[in-house]
């Protein structure tokens, strides 16, 4: 085990990083939930508000090392040439992983390490973009939309990050609302879904015989048209009408589940995760869809359950299955799920229905911190599995 493999490939420099965030912004959330909600000790106070350090340390602070992470990794095969210089993800990685770090001393010191965190992570996040932008731009072949799409939507990313910092900076709290609802629906939901249209299919067709690849062309601009919008009305203030595109995405999804199979790969646990995950987005937008009709009626219902519901069960799901496949296939390790693997996916699915049970049933504050608990054991026993990969020759010899 050396140091020296860590930089040797981007997905173990990021998923790395990733990690360690992860992990630690799982603890701080803990922390500060057993706090207020646990009775563990007094509530500790923070610099902002804890619940919006939360989303941005989640949102901007976890996802995006991983989604550099498989990108670096996935868009040089999707290209069929070319390769991310370790000058380039190894001081964006540490930048985003210092930016990330430096916010929770301004948590707790104040809001100029809060501002120095967040330039540092779009320091990081730029230098990252900008490796793949050359990348794509120096490749003679197009590769499809999927390389052109991730450049868009890791742009928007970018620019959110930069409304957050806005906010920091003394702007209204518009520009901070902007980055939070503007992530989920601007940037990490379409990326997500961009992701399992290209991926699952592809990892289907590579182990189940027979199969057919669907990926219809008009599911991809419609899903993301649809979750800009229900962007939008949020932002507006018309969640009574985020219904038609909750619906609209619904259709969609729905559409793929069937025409997937999913059911067929429940054999092969590494594959099933990604089947699993994506059908939690059916469950999560048919959640936000009940919400959004019940604000029609004049009702206010449901709380965060449908954010979580989203966030924990198709999002952090569908990392952990992708993060492990893409782990062990670029550690030059057989594509299979051992036992602790599929325990911990289960793990965080449980952590989601927690978390969305917090917000159904009456008098249960102590769930949320629980919730943290479970959402830690999971993916710690999942770190204990796969860091090591990362520190470790691809087992095949190859480079990498």
């Amino acid at each position: 085990m050396s140091s020296l493999h860590l930089t040797a490939a981007p997905h173990r420099t990021w998923f790395f990083a990733g990690v360690i965030q992860l992990l630690a912004a799982t603890v701080w959330w803990m922390l500060d939930l057993g706090g207020r909600y646990g009775g563990w000790f007094p509530p500790l106070s923070w610099s902002a508000p804890p619940g919006w350090l939360h989303a941005y340390l989640m949102l901007y602070g976890v996802f995006p090392f991983f989604i550099f992470g498989f990108l670096m990794t996935a868009v040089p095969n999707w290209l069929g040439e070319g390769r991310i210089s370790q000058g380039c993800y190894v001081p964006a990685a540490g930048l985003m992983l210092a930016g990330a770090l430096t916010t929770y001393v301004g948590a707790a010191a104040g809001s100029a390490f809060l501002r120095l965190g967040a330039m540092l992570g779009l320091a990081g996040w730029a230098l990252a973009w900008s490796g793949l932008y050359n990348l794509v731009r120096r490749s003679a072949r197009p590769g499809g939309r999927y390389p052109f799409t991730m450049l868009a939507l890791t742009a928007v990313g970018f620019f959110l990050g930069v409304s957050h910092l806005a906010w920091l900076l003394g702007a209204e709290a518009f520009f901070a609302e902007l980055s939070r609802t503007g992530a989920v629906w601007f940037f990490l939901l379409p990326l997500f879904f961009n992701v399992s249209h290209r991926m699952i299919p592809f990892f289907s067709s590579r182990v189940l015989p027979a199969y057919q690849v669907v990926r219809p062309v008009w599911s991809v601009p419609l899903f993301t048209t649809a979750s800009v919008a229900h962007g939008t009305l949020q932002l507006a203030g018309l969640v009574a009408w985020t219904w038609l595109p909750d619906g609209l995405m619904l259709v969609v999804v729905l559409y793929l589940l069937v025409a997937w199979r999913g059911w067929r790969s429940l054999g092969v646990p590494l594959l099933s995760m990604l089947h699993i995950a994506f059908a939690m987005l059916a469950l999560a937008l048919a959640l936000h869809g009940v919400q959004s009709l019940a604000w029609l009626g004049g009702q206010a219902m449901l709380g965060l359950a449908p954010l979580h519901l989203l966030a924990i069960g198709y999002f952090s799901a569908m990392l952990l299955a992708m993060v492990s496949r893409v782990s062990l296939g670029h550690s030059g390790r057989p594509l299979v799920a051992d036992r602790l693997t599929f325990a911990c996916f289960l793990g965080v699915l449980t952590t989601a229905a927690v978390r969305v049970a917090a917000d159904l049933v009456s008098q249960t504050p102590w769930l949320m911190p629980a919730a943290a608990l479970l959402w830690l054991a999971a993916f710690g026993a999942w770190a204990w599995r796969y860091v090591p990969l990362y520190f470790l020759p691809r087992a095949d010899g190859r480079p990498g």
